[in-house]
């Protein structure tokens, strides 16, 4: 199926600009061509092209459905960015794909990136929407100082990952199924020592992802992959 992505599909029958353009000028459709959209905001709605030219298209909504919940938790991951964006546009997009609730970028002591252009990986999240049939857009938000950040209320479990010695259990030995979870992720040069005692002292659980040294990205994806193992047969 192929889908287009109309956040605002409620209050204006008509395709953004870019979708517009790609139904109009890639796929060739016309007047009367029957489309599938999604609002980002859990639905999926069916329309047909109504009017067009070459940079817009009307279209005339038939019908409205919510997509039932994929999983019945919430998933935030807070990542301190890599400095090569390549990585962490990777991230974006499989992280949608296997399904996150948000994200959130840290600013942490051993940052190699202190800036994110969002509008970029927000269009990457909205093409791994559309590629994995999905009605929902993850939150995506900028870089966030760390101990600005750990402040913030969550209910559900909160966990950080880091590579310090020290008592730590594996996410999937402590995480149960149906449990929300927020998942801090350090840069490449891994969380201070004084990041890890705050984030403790704020009751965030002290995890590792596994025997080997991941990389950040790698790291994040892993953590998001099982919470999602873990929930899978209930």
């Amino acid at each position: 199926m192929q889908l287009f992505y109309a956040p605002d599909i409620n209050a204006v029958h008509e395709l953004p600009e870019e979708e517009a353009r790609h139904a109009l000028r890639v796929l060739r459709l016309a007047e009367g061509d029957a489309i599938d959209l999604a609002d980002g905001k859990g639905f999926f709605y069916k329309a047909i092209i109504r009017s067009s030219n070459p940079k817009r298209c009307f279209v005339d909504v038939v019908a409205r459905q919510e997509q039932p919940p994929l999983w019945d938790f919430d998933l935030h991951m807070a990542v301190a960015p890599t400095k090569n964006i390549d990585r962490i546009e990777w991230l974006c997009e499989k992280s949608t794909e296997i399904g996150i609730d948000q994200m959130t970028f840290l600013n942490c002591r051993f940052s190699e990136r202190r800036e994110i252009k969002l509008p970029r990986l927000e269009k990457i999240l909205v093409s791994a929407m559309k590629q994995s049939q999905k009605a929902t857009l993850p939150k995506l938000t900028g870089t966030t100082d760390f101990h600005t950040f750990i402040q913030q209320p969550f209910c559900g479990r909160r966990f950080i990952a880091h590579c310090h010695e020290g008592e730590k259990t594996t996410l999937k030995q402590t995480c149960h199924p149906k449990e929300d979870a927020l998942i801090l992720i350090g840069p490449e040069g891994d969380f201070s020592p004084e990041e890890v005692f705050a984030a403790i002292k704020k009751g965030f659980e002290p995890i590792s992802l596994g025997k080997s040294r991941l990389r950040t990205e790698t790291a994040a994806l892993t953590a998001i992959h099982t919470i999602h193992l873990l929930n899978e047969d209930f």
